[in-house]
Protein backbone atom coordinates (compact mmCIF):
# COMPACT_ATOMS: atom_id res chain seq x y z
CA UNK A 1 0.00 0.00 0.00
CA UNK A 2 1.80 3.58 -0.57
CA UNK A 3 2.01 5.82 1.68
CA UNK A 4 -1.23 8.56 1.72
CA UNK A 5 0.16 11.89 2.39
CA UNK A 6 -3.29 14.36 2.37
CA UNK A 7 -2.51 18.25 1.59
CA UNK A 8 -4.95 20.70 2.19
CA UNK A 9 -4.61 23.24 -0.73
CA UNK A 10 -6.27 25.72 0.65
CA UNK A 11 -3.96 25.88 3.49
CA UNK A 12 -2.65 29.41 4.82
CA UNK A 13 1.11 28.43 4.01
CA UNK A 14 0.79 25.87 1.16
CA UNK A 15 1.94 27.52 -1.98
CA UNK A 16 1.09 26.32 -5.39
CA UNK A 17 4.71 24.71 -6.05
CA UNK A 18 4.00 22.58 -2.31
CA UNK A 19 2.66 19.03 -4.68
CA UNK A 20 6.02 19.22 -6.44
CA UNK A 21 8.26 19.73 -3.74
CA UNK A 22 6.65 17.32 -1.41
CA UNK A 23 6.93 14.62 -4.48
CA UNK A 24 10.24 15.39 -4.66
CA UNK A 25 11.25 14.92 -1.22
CA UNK A 26 9.51 11.71 -1.08
CA UNK A 27 11.10 10.34 -4.17
CA UNK A 28 14.60 11.13 -2.20
CA UNK A 29 13.57 9.73 0.79
CA UNK A 30 12.31 6.40 -1.24
CA UNK A 31 8.95 6.64 -0.81
CA UNK A 32 6.25 5.53 -2.63
CA UNK A 33 3.36 8.28 -1.57
CA UNK A 34 -0.21 8.37 -2.94
CA UNK A 35 -0.47 12.46 -2.74
CA UNK A 36 -4.05 13.14 -2.12
CA UNK A 37 -5.47 16.67 -2.32
CA UNK A 38 -8.30 17.57 0.45
CA UNK A 39 -10.02 20.65 1.57
CA UNK A 40 -9.87 21.44 5.02
CA UNK A 41 -13.07 20.23 6.79
CA UNK A 42 -12.48 17.05 4.24
CA UNK A 43 -9.48 15.80 6.47
CA UNK A 44 -11.05 13.82 9.22
CA UNK A 45 -12.77 12.18 7.30
CA UNK A 46 -10.12 10.97 4.68
CA UNK A 47 -7.99 9.94 7.31
CA UNK A 48 -10.68 8.26 9.23
CA UNK A 49 -11.41 6.11 6.34
CA UNK A 50 -7.59 5.12 5.77
CA UNK A 51 -6.57 4.26 8.74
CA UNK A 52 -10.11 2.33 8.99
CA UNK A 53 -8.62 0.48 5.27
CA UNK A 54 -5.73 -0.66 7.42
CA UNK A 55 -3.29 2.34 6.32
CA UNK A 56 0.05 1.93 8.92
CA UNK A 57 0.67 5.68 8.41
CA UNK A 58 -1.46 8.69 7.30
CA UNK A 59 0.94 11.55 6.44
CA UNK A 60 -1.01 15.00 7.31
CA UNK A 61 1.25 17.78 4.95
CA UNK A 62 1.01 21.74 6.13
CA UNK A 63 0.56 23.19 9.14
CA UNK A 64 -0.97 23.16 12.88
CA UNK A 65 -4.44 23.18 11.82
CA UNK A 66 -4.18 20.27 9.00
CA UNK A 67 -1.96 18.13 11.83
CA UNK A 68 -4.62 18.94 14.46
CA UNK A 69 -7.56 17.72 12.18
CA UNK A 70 -5.70 14.51 11.10
CA UNK A 71 -3.92 13.54 14.43
CA UNK A 72 -7.78 13.88 15.77
CA UNK A 73 -8.89 11.04 13.17
CA UNK A 74 -6.20 8.88 14.29
CA UNK A 75 -5.99 9.30 18.12
CA UNK A 76 -6.95 5.86 19.63
CA UNK A 77 -6.38 3.85 16.53
CA UNK A 78 -2.90 1.58 15.44
CA UNK A 79 -2.58 4.56 12.39
CA UNK A 80 0.86 6.60 13.00
CA UNK A 81 0.51 10.31 12.21
CA UNK A 82 3.08 11.52 9.99
CA UNK A 83 4.23 14.97 9.54
CA UNK A 84 5.34 16.86 6.58
CA UNK A 85 6.02 20.76 7.46
CA UNK A 86 4.84 23.18 5.43
CA UNK A 87 2.79 25.75 7.70
CA UNK A 88 3.62 28.99 9.48
CA UNK A 89 4.34 27.80 13.03
CA UNK A 90 4.44 24.03 13.02
CA UNK A 91 4.33 23.59 16.80
CA UNK A 92 3.99 19.84 16.80
CA UNK A 93 6.69 19.24 14.42
CA UNK A 94 8.56 21.51 16.22
CA UNK A 95 8.42 19.64 19.52
CA UNK A 96 8.48 16.32 18.18
CA UNK A 97 12.10 17.01 16.81
CA UNK A 98 10.85 16.69 13.03
CA UNK A 99 13.26 19.51 10.75
CA UNK A 100 10.95 22.02 9.12
CA UNK A 101 13.54 21.25 5.77
CA UNK A 102 11.14 18.83 3.51
CA UNK A 103 14.13 16.33 2.73
CA UNK A 104 14.65 15.63 6.02
CA UNK A 105 11.26 15.47 7.34
CA UNK A 106 10.69 12.79 4.75
CA UNK A 107 13.85 11.00 5.52
CA UNK A 108 11.85 10.48 9.04
CA UNK A 109 9.29 9.65 7.78
CA UNK A 110 11.80 6.94 5.62
CA UNK A 111 13.32 5.73 9.15
CA UNK A 112 9.41 5.28 10.21
CA UNK A 113 10.23 5.23 13.82
CA UNK A 114 6.54 5.37 16.02
CA UNK A 115 6.41 6.59 19.43
CA UNK A 116 3.13 7.57 21.07
CA UNK A 117 2.14 10.74 22.42
CA UNK A 118 -0.66 12.24 24.56
CA UNK A 119 -3.83 14.39 23.28
CA UNK A 120 -6.08 16.78 24.86
CA UNK A 121 -9.75 16.90 24.15
CA UNK A 122 -12.46 19.71 24.48
CA UNK A 123 -15.50 18.75 24.62
CA UNK A 124 -14.97 15.50 22.89
CA UNK A 125 -13.26 17.29 19.84
CA UNK A 126 -9.19 16.78 20.21
CA UNK A 127 -6.46 19.01 19.79
CA UNK A 128 -2.72 18.61 19.54
CA UNK A 129 -1.52 21.70 20.96
CA UNK A 130 -3.33 24.05 22.62
CA UNK A 131 -6.82 25.62 23.31
CA UNK A 132 -7.55 29.31 25.20
CA UNK A 133 -10.75 31.39 25.85
CA UNK A 134 -10.70 35.15 25.48
CA UNK A 135 -7.49 37.27 24.10
CA UNK A 136 -6.31 35.00 22.17
CA UNK A 137 -9.94 33.10 20.16
CA UNK A 138 -10.55 36.98 19.91
CA UNK A 139 -7.87 37.80 17.99
CA UNK A 140 -7.73 34.92 15.74
CA UNK A 141 -11.23 35.31 14.92
CA UNK A 142 -10.06 39.16 13.80
CA UNK A 143 -7.83 37.85 11.92
CA UNK A 144 -9.64 35.32 9.96
CA UNK A 145 -11.94 37.83 8.95
CA UNK A 146 -9.36 40.69 8.11
CA UNK A 147 -8.02 37.39 5.65
CA UNK A 148 -11.40 36.42 4.48
CA UNK A 149 -12.48 40.46 3.86
CA UNK A 150 -9.33 42.11 3.04
CA UNK A 151 -7.40 40.02 1.66
CA UNK A 152 -4.46 40.19 4.02
CA UNK A 153 -1.39 38.29 5.15
CA UNK A 154 -1.94 35.89 7.85
CA UNK A 155 1.00 37.44 9.54
CA UNK A 156 -0.31 41.34 9.26
CA UNK A 157 -3.78 40.09 10.06
CA UNK A 158 -2.88 38.77 13.17
CA UNK A 159 0.09 42.15 14.28
CA UNK A 160 -3.35 44.33 13.08
CA UNK A 161 -5.48 41.70 15.14
CA UNK A 162 -3.34 41.88 18.40
CA UNK A 163 -3.76 45.50 18.46
CA UNK A 164 -7.20 45.83 18.16
CA UNK A 165 -7.81 42.81 20.55
CA UNK A 166 -5.72 44.57 22.94
CA UNK A 167 -7.62 47.84 23.12
CA UNK A 168 -11.00 46.32 23.61
CA UNK A 169 -10.43 43.06 26.09
CA UNK A 170 -12.51 42.35 28.87
CA UNK A 171 -12.53 40.03 31.76
CA UNK A 172 -14.16 36.23 31.99
CA UNK A 173 -16.14 35.36 35.37
CA UNK A 174 -15.25 31.55 35.40
CA UNK A 175 -15.33 28.35 37.36
CA UNK A 176 -12.64 26.16 36.66
CA UNK A 177 -13.12 22.19 38.58
CA UNK A 178 -10.06 21.22 38.31
CA UNK A 179 -9.48 16.82 38.09
CA UNK A 180 -13.26 16.92 39.36
CA UNK A 181 -12.36 17.97 42.92
CA UNK A 182 -11.42 22.05 43.18
CA UNK A 183 -13.19 23.97 42.56
CA UNK A 184 -12.33 28.17 42.11
CA UNK A 185 -14.04 31.46 40.77
CA UNK A 186 -11.77 34.15 39.35
CA UNK A 187 -12.40 37.14 36.30
CA UNK A 188 -9.66 36.80 33.43
CA UNK A 189 -8.76 37.80 30.15
CA UNK A 190 -7.31 34.81 29.30
CA UNK A 191 -6.94 30.99 30.14
CA UNK A 192 -5.18 28.96 28.11
CA UNK A 193 -4.91 24.69 27.75
CA UNK A 194 -1.95 23.24 26.43
CA UNK A 195 -1.60 19.43 25.29
CA UNK A 196 1.19 18.96 28.07
CA UNK A 197 3.13 21.71 29.49
CA UNK A 198 4.59 24.82 28.30
CA UNK A 199 7.44 26.57 28.73
CA UNK A 200 6.96 30.25 29.57
CA UNK A 201 10.19 31.96 29.70
CA UNK A 202 12.98 31.91 26.67
CA UNK A 203 15.07 30.94 24.80
CA UNK A 204 12.40 28.25 24.68
CA UNK A 205 8.97 30.27 25.47
CA UNK A 206 5.94 28.23 23.82
CA UNK A 207 7.78 25.03 23.86
CA UNK A 208 7.48 21.47 25.32
CA UNK A 209 9.69 19.49 26.82
CA UNK A 210 7.73 16.30 26.67
CA UNK A 211 4.28 15.01 24.88
CA UNK A 212 3.42 12.08 26.35
CA UNK A 213 4.08 13.40 30.00
CA UNK A 214 -0.25 13.27 31.05
CA UNK A 215 -0.99 16.46 32.33
CA UNK A 216 -2.92 19.31 30.84
CA UNK A 217 -0.73 23.17 30.99
CA UNK A 218 -2.74 25.25 32.36
CA UNK A 219 -2.57 29.11 32.84
CA UNK A 220 -4.82 32.02 33.18
CA UNK A 221 -4.08 35.72 33.46
CA UNK A 222 -4.70 37.77 36.37
CA UNK A 223 -7.07 40.52 36.33
CA UNK A 224 -5.44 43.68 34.87
CA UNK A 225 -6.05 46.72 32.45
CA UNK A 226 -4.67 47.13 29.76
CA UNK A 227 -1.15 49.30 30.80
CA UNK A 228 -0.19 46.17 32.71
CA UNK A 229 -1.79 43.57 30.23
CA UNK A 230 1.13 44.84 27.52
CA UNK A 231 3.50 45.72 29.75
CA UNK A 232 3.03 41.31 30.59
CA UNK A 233 2.92 40.68 27.38
CA UNK A 234 6.26 42.57 26.79
CA UNK A 235 7.71 40.87 29.33
CA UNK A 236 7.14 37.53 28.41
CA UNK A 237 8.75 38.29 24.57
CA UNK A 238 11.79 38.84 26.42
CA UNK A 239 11.57 36.34 29.05
CA UNK A 240 10.79 37.73 32.04
CA UNK A 241 7.35 36.81 32.92
CA UNK A 242 6.44 37.10 36.39
CA UNK A 243 4.00 35.46 38.32
CA UNK A 244 2.35 37.82 39.47
CA UNK A 245 0.69 38.25 35.85
CA UNK A 246 0.36 34.11 35.48
CA UNK A 247 -1.16 31.57 37.75
CA UNK A 248 0.09 28.03 36.59
CA UNK A 249 -1.89 24.98 37.64
CA UNK A 250 -0.07 22.00 38.52
CA UNK A 251 -0.97 18.35 37.98
CA UNK A 252 -4.14 18.94 35.91
CA UNK A 253 -5.69 15.58 34.07
CA UNK A 254 -9.51 17.52 33.67
CA UNK A 255 -10.82 20.63 34.28
CA UNK A 256 -14.38 22.63 33.75
CA UNK A 257 -15.30 25.33 32.78
CA UNK A 258 -18.52 27.11 34.08
CA UNK A 259 -19.33 30.94 33.76
CA UNK A 260 -22.31 32.95 33.44
CA UNK A 261 -22.63 32.99 29.67
CA UNK A 262 -24.50 30.53 27.99
CA UNK A 263 -21.67 29.55 25.27
CA UNK A 264 -18.06 31.63 24.84
CA UNK A 265 -15.85 31.82 21.70
CA UNK A 266 -12.46 29.14 22.51
CA UNK A 267 -9.75 28.19 20.20
CA UNK A 268 -8.57 24.69 19.87
CA UNK A 269 -5.26 24.67 17.37
CA UNK A 270 -5.99 27.40 15.64
CA UNK A 271 -9.72 27.33 15.38
CA UNK A 272 -12.07 29.60 16.78
CA UNK A 273 -15.53 27.47 17.72
CA UNK A 274 -18.51 28.58 19.75
CA UNK A 275 -19.18 26.03 21.96
CA UNK A 276 -21.81 26.28 25.00
CA UNK A 277 -21.04 25.70 28.60
CA UNK A 278 -19.43 24.19 30.42
CA UNK A 279 -16.35 23.08 28.54
CA UNK A 280 -14.82 20.10 29.56
CA UNK A 281 -10.86 19.71 28.87
CA UNK A 282 -9.49 15.93 29.55
CA UNK A 283 -6.05 14.61 29.27
CA UNK A 284 -5.75 11.53 26.89
CA UNK A 285 -2.39 9.69 27.58
CA UNK A 286 -0.33 7.81 24.47
CA UNK A 287 -3.60 7.89 22.23
CA UNK A 288 -1.61 8.90 19.27
CA UNK A 289 0.69 7.25 17.60
CA UNK A 290 3.83 9.39 15.62
CA UNK A 291 6.36 9.37 13.51
CA UNK A 292 9.01 11.53 15.06
CA UNK A 293 12.50 12.21 15.27
CA UNK A 294 14.77 9.44 16.97
CA UNK A 295 16.65 11.56 19.27
CA UNK A 296 15.16 11.54 22.63
CA UNK A 297 15.95 14.97 23.47
CA UNK A 298 13.60 15.92 20.91
CA UNK A 299 10.39 15.36 23.33
CA UNK A 300 11.86 14.45 26.65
Amino acid sequence: MKLPVLINPGGGSVGDDAIARVTAALAKAGIDADIQQVAGPDLDERATKLASRGARTVVACGGDGTLSAVGGALAGTQTALGILPLGTLNHLARDLGISFDLDEAAATLAAGHRKHIDVAELNGRIFVNNSAIGLYPLMVADREGQQNRLGRSKRFAMLVAGVRTLFRFHHYRLSLTINDSETATLETPLLFVGNNIYRTTMPRAGQRDRLDDGRLSVMVARKSGRAAMLRGMLLSLIGRASPKQLIELDDVTRLRVAGRRAALTVSADGETLHLPLPLDYRIRPKALWVISSQDPQATT
